[in-house]
């Protein structure tokens, strides 16, 4: 089983002593990264829930730099210290509430290791009351505590808020505070912290509201900045509270105004200034180790380096992406920046340039709503493992699934777009060919007050190694003004073919150039074969079969049957309730599977292909399929129907999730596995072939599989796993052996009189295992079908009459 494709960027990451790696906060684990390399070396996996907090052990001398001591913290109310050279866990900490942020002051100021008896250890942390929110209670359920290490208990509340806080620290340790709306709390450690010493608190005020605070190194200065893109920057705070504690000097009242420049009412500080550059609010805020530069950024995606004397700029321009962290090393010439694009870049701060990138899978965005809902939102390759991803700034991201990370990204639209402007141009589709050495994307240029939308198609080649993407054929208006719905490759040949909303489909073919070696092919072209429609309605879906002898075209609610070489219509099959979404063969073509939704009554079907009939279906709203190409297996992701307010259901078959794999056998109605899992909306499947040695390096049991399924959620994290292993468990998903479906079997035709039974083993059956029941109104399907494969109307008529007539057994005396 592997998992991947979480979010680097929850939390603060945090450099090692040495600055050669980089701890990342990744889900339930704490990742370490090789800041030479970017790759990972190692995971801390002992946490249950998202880890918020990773704090690295400060070194002292030049001794201890190679000292790999560090404290995590989670919403699993642990705490947890590493010794993450090995990597195994010293010590854990219970709290017993989740855990958003941690400071621990004394580290930073005391050696990390000593001869003598160590004084006890105390943490900052900021919680969150559960029990608050579950009673639906308004009340502050955030808190600022002290927590004891050392004896593995909670101490004294500082502070109650709306919600839980981030705390951010001094980096002597000295001061610590929070943001909290418009005002900033400040405390200050005291020298000998121990439990019963009170610690002092003050308290700046804004008239808007705060997002990110920083404390200067060495002097008594805290910039933060706010939601309007200010940075305030107030000097000599606390030189009154924190020295006598009551706010008087000399008997009179600190406030005065005259002397105190900037400073709104008793805030204990000597000024206020204000700078202003970002056009939006301040996410990043860090000074220097020296205090004479302050690091900041925001949306725009820039990186500000302010001088603190004389307020001049300098700027590492086009990071593409929102800044949300600037975490600084032991070493002043190396920091890194994490973004909201889920990249955290290593940055040599004399020159203001990147020198590597960490790039996990990037996170799912905001599409406009007219193409919120597009089907084919990413495309697999099962060969190689590699998974296609439309992102935010008009590219698309070739992911592998089998080492968790980023192979390529090809820049599908050239365009200047920085973060936060108006979306202009939408990737509707990507798709790759079952050998992953072409790619095809569909995008949209939106119009502006109802003129210049323009539909795009594009065809993309790539090298046989490193799958960098060059674009070869752009088609403006493939399908006049309509939209496309799909885009499918030939499994054999370099052939495409395209459908459209607008009720025709196209058939591509590649006019290959000349290859040398592994380069990518010169003068390659796509031009158009074939078009064909039917009826004018919209092709809504598309699909080659295994050999690629047949093409499969979804005609809203009808499927037709294709020759792509010749462009002649073999066969009608059909028809659906709502318009067909999704088309895919299974195995050796023997079954084609169909999906369709829309407002009401959604349906997989499965439909035999020597029969032009559907062989059974089920009444569920399908987000995804996959199907196997060397057996006759498929898998769906379901979607779990909202349970009716005035029934009674038994929850426990979903429990824990908001959709289902289901794992079928194309001849057999009843799944074969299930799995109940998470953030299924939005979800895809797809079999993935493992290789080899990527099954043997890769399988935590240390069995080699050949044949994965692979699951990525609506927030593009995923996990691959052995769908015919029935000890797989630990998936984060529930696994079942059968399933109750929504609706009972129904079955089409001929076999709608006389009943189509499975032959099932009766010791083997399940709980949850669905018998095939033949329809109570069979009359209303009777006639269904092709004509020729109907008994002739003398032989229809008995069970006809017979199926209207209530049967009862004579009782012979």
């Amino acid at each position: 089983m592997i998992r991947g494709g979480r979010s680097y960027v929850s939390s603060p990451p945090a450099f090692s002593n040495d600055v050669k790696r980089l701890l990342v906060c990744t889900g339930n684990a704490v990742s370490i990264f090789s800041t030479s390399t970017g790759l990972q070396i190692a995971s801390l996996e002992g946490h249950t829930d998202l880890v918020t907090t990773v704090i690295v052990v400060p070194a002292t001398s030049q001794a201890t730099r190679r000292l790999c001591y560090c404290w995590t913290a989670s919403l699993d109310g642990t705490i947890l210290y590493w010794d993450f050279s090995v990597p195994e866990v010293v010590k854990k900490v219970d709290i017993r509430f989740p855990i958003h942020s941690m400071v621990i002051p004394s580290i930073l100021g005391q050696p990390a290791e000593s001869n003598k008896k160590e004084p006890k250890l105390f943490a900052y942390v900021s919680i969150e009351d559960a029990r608050k929110l579950a009673d639906g209670s308004t009340a502050l359920h955030g808190h600022i505590k002290k927590c004891n290490l050392t004896d593995s208990r909670l101490g004294i509340t500082l502070a109650e808020t709306n919600r839980p806080e981030f705390i951010t620290i001094s980096s002597m340790g000295k001061f610590f505070g929070i943001r909290d709306k418009r005002k900033i709390r400040i405390w200050k450690v005291p020298a000998l912290d121990a439990a019963s010493v009170e610690i002092k608190k003050m308290t700046l005020h804004h008239t808007k509201k705060m997002t990110v605070l920083t404390f200067h190194p060495t002097q008594n200065i805290i910039a933060a900045g706010d939601v309007s893109g200010r940075i305030l920057i107030w000097r000599g705070f606390g030189n009154t509270t924190f020295a006598l504690g009551n706010g008087m000097v000399d008997g009179s009242s600190i406030n005065n105004t005259e002397e105190r420049p900037g400073v709104r009412g008793n805030d204990d500080a000597d000024s206020c200034s204000t700078w202003h550059w970002h056009p939006s609010e301040v996410t990043v805020l860090s000074f220097s180790s020296d205090g004479a530069y302050l690091y900041s950024g925001g949306k725009e995606g820039v990186l500000v380096v302010w001088q603190m004397d004389t307020g001049k700029k300098k700027f590492l321009p086009r990071i593409g992406s929102p800044l949300l962290y600037f975490t600084a090393s032991s070493d002043p010439t190396h920091c890194s920046i994490s973004c909201a694009d889920n990249q955290i870049h290593l940055v040599k701060t004399p020159l203001m340039e990147i020198i590597r990138s960490i790039s996990g899978i990037k996170l799912p965005w905001s599409s406009p709503e007219l193409y919120s809902n597009v089907y084919n939102k990413v495309s697999f390759n099962q060969n190689d493992g590699l998974v296609a991803l439309p992102t935010e700034r008009y590219c698309i991201q070739l992911y592998s699934l089998y080492d968790d990370r980023e192979i390529s990204e090809v820049q599908v639209c050239e365009r200047n777009h920085q973060p936060g402007d108006d979306v202009t141009v939408v990737v509707t589709l990507v798709s790759l060919s079952p050998d992953g050495s072409m790619m095809s994307t569909a995008e949209v240029k939106l119009a502006e007050e109802g003129l210049g939308g323009i539909v795009c198609l594009k065809f993309w080649s790539s090298e046989e190694q490193n799958k960098d993407f060059s674009l070869t054929t752009i088609v403006y208006e493939p399908h006049r003004d309509a939209g496309i719905s799909a885009v499918a490759f030939h499994p054999t040949k370099h052939m495409a073919v395209s459908s459209s909303y607008g009720g025709d489909f196209k058939v591509w073919v590649c006019r290959d150039g000349i290859r040398q070696g592994n380069e990518i092919l010169q003068n390659s072209s796509w031009t158009c074969h074939a078009v064909g429609s039917y009826k004018k309605k919209p092709m809504t879906a598309v699909a080659f079969s295994g050999d690629g002898s047949v093409l499969a075209v979804a005609a809203e609610t009808v499927i037709t049957l294709w020759d792509p070489d010749k462009n002649v219509i073999v066969a009608v099959m059909g028809e659906a309730i709502m318009p067909i979404v999704n088309l895919s063969f299974v195995g050796n073509s023997e079954y084609l599977v169909a999906a369709s939704w829309g407002s009401s009554k959604p349906q997989l079907s499965v439909w035999s292909m020597s029969k032009l009939s559907v062989s059974w279906s089920y009444k569920l709203h399908v987000e995804a399929l996959a199907c196997a190409t060397d057996s006759s297996s498929f898998a769906a992701l379901a979607l779990c129907p909202e349970p009716k307010k005035d029934a009674q259901s038994d929850n426990s078959m979903v429990q824990g999730g908001d959709g289902l794999i289901l794992l079928f056998n194309a001849v057999d109605p009843i799944p074969v596995a299930t799995w109940s899992v998470r953030k299924a909306k939005g979800g895809a499947l797809s079999f993935i072939q493992m290789t080899k040695s990527s099954a043997e390096e890769k399988s935590s049991d240390g069995k080699a599989t050949q044949v994965m399924l692979a699951y990525v959620t609506s927030d593009h994290e995923y996990v691959l796993f052995d769908p015919y292993d029935t000890e797989a468990h630990g998936l984060g998903m529930i696994h079942r052996d059968g399933v109750a479906a929504s609706e009972e079997n129904r079955n089409f035709g001929y076999a709608s009189i006389y009943g189509e039974l499975p032959e099932f083993d009766v010791k083997s059956k399940q709980k949850f295992s669905v018998p095939s029941v033949p329809s109570e109104r069979p009359w209303e399907t009777i006639f269904s079908g092709s004509s020729h494969a109907l008994p002739p109307l003398k032989k229809l008529c008995s069970p006809f009459l017979e199926s209207l007539m209530e049967k009862r057994k004579a009782v012979i005396e």
